[in-house]
């Protein structure tokens, strides 16, 4: 599984970078588990005396909302262990100033946020059917926590193979770039969750009534705000675009100069630079077209609960591999080449 994301580590720190692999998917499924919860409407299903569960540590013949809530609780807590776990491991793998050592305490830090965040809308009963503005604030703070804490995942996975550090970063006018459409994205995963939230608390009859209720004067803010997912998606998109089809091209460049000058490299460093990068470019590009299939048909079969999910799943792996890739050309590893050398 590690092998498709990231490139090879050095021998000793290959267990632990498999394992943040394994972390960074866990919590995917934590994610999709959670809009579960959502979609279901099973938000309440422990009541609001977290962390208990209606008053128990383990509820006593819970129906089905409790089980789905429950679940999801008991798979937060499985996530904190791993996390801390992959904390401890980081620092015993690496050395002062390794890159993966930081973006560990920071995705340490950002789940304990997220689990914060997460209770306190249990404890504000921003569950179920709650259409306040305060729900919708804190489920934006929620949903933005909950990628970067993703995107710090992946992080401390990548840089675990790679070993670098952090006084090798280049600082340029492409890292604020990158940076700037990451933000960009995360802010489509925002307003797409705001917009499947409408889709639940006020479900249409038809297509043609899904239309008229976000150009409906006297609709709820929710619905008026699903109209801004789709526009920002477009602007990520361009931005994702640009990104894999330089790398492509890059790659075409490459390949010509080898051909021209034998002499100059060999196909096997460039392959060993690029190969790795090439896959993630082509990978994201497939997504990209999947996740906008996937959106067109959730609005064409009006929102079920299935679609909703399988259409975060693929966000989320795309987040996983659009993180990776900006990361990748802001400061490519080149320990590969070096250690061929």
């Amino acid at each position: 599984m590690s092998t498709a994301f990231a490139n090879p580590a050095p021998p000793n720190n290959r267990p632990v970078a498999r394992f943040a692999w394994f972390v960074v998917f866990y919590n995917i499924l934590v994610i999709v588990w959670g809009a579960l919860v959502r979609a279901s409407g099973s938000g309440a299903g422990c009541g609001n005396r977290w962390p208990l569960c209606n008053g128990q540590i383990v509820p006593v013949s819970p129906g089905f909302h409790t089980i789905i809530e429950f679940t999801h609780r008991m798979m937060v807590g499985g996530s904190t262990l791993l996390v801390f776990a992959l904390l401890v491991w980081t620092f015993r793998a690496t050395v002062k100033h390794q890159a993966a050592r930081a973006l560990a305490v920071v995705s340490t830090l950002l789940l304990l946020n997220e689990a914060f965040l997460g209770a306190l809308l249990v404890k504000l009963n921003y569950v179920t059917g709650n259409q306040s503005t305060g729900r919708i604030v804190l489920l934006s703070i929620h949903l933005g926590n909950t990628l970067l804490l993703l995107a710090a995942l992946t992080l401390t996975a990548r840089f675990l193979f790679t070993g670098q550090r952090w006084a090798d970063l280049p600082l340029s006018r492409r890292l604020i770039g990158m940076i700037e459409g990451l933000v960009t994205t995360i802010f489509v995963g925002i307003t797409g969750s705001i917009a499947a939230l409408g889709d639940t608390l006020f479900p249409a009859a038809s297509l043609h009534d899904s239309i008229a209720q976000d150009f409906a004067t006297g609709s709820p803010m929710l619905l008026r705000l699903r109209l801004v997912h789709p526009a920002l998606a477009l602007i990520a998109a361009i931005f994702a675009l640009w990104l894999a089809t330089r790398e492509c091209y890059i790659r075409a460049r490459q390949d010509d100069s080898t051909e021209s000058d034998p002499g100059k490299s060999s196909i096997g460093v460039i392959r060993a630079q690029y190969g790795h990068r090439m896959r993630l470019a082509n990978l994201l590009l497939i997504l990209l077209g999947l996740q906008f299939a996937l959106g067109i048909a959730d609005v064409l079969l009006l929102a079920p609960a299935w679609m909703q999910l399988l259409h975060l799943l693929g966000a989320d792996i795309f987040w996983v591999i659009l993180v990776q890739l900006a990361t990748e050309t802001v400061w490519p590893d080149a320990a590969p080449s070096a250690r061929k050398a």
